[in-house]
């Protein structure tokens, strides 16, 4: 069940960085900096995502 939890965990804050991203992307101007922290949000977003997911999927449920 812990792993579930972390896993939910990790889901969350994937998207709460694919988030920021998205709202950096539409209030960049085009500066270097900003396309930096588009990039730098999106990939960690992704990967804390995909990580959340996966251990929610390998996670099996056993009876008590």
């Amino acid at each position: 069940m812990e792993k579930r939890v972390i896993g939910m965990l990790l889901t969350f804050l994937g998207i709460a960085g694919l988030i920021l991203g998205a709202v950096n992307f539409m209030n960049s101007s085009g500066g270097t900096r900003s396309i930096k922290g588009v990039i730098i949000y999106s990939i960690l977003g992704a990967v804390f995502f995909f990580a959340g997911i996966g251990l929610i999927r390998s996670t099996k449920d056993r009876p008590s």
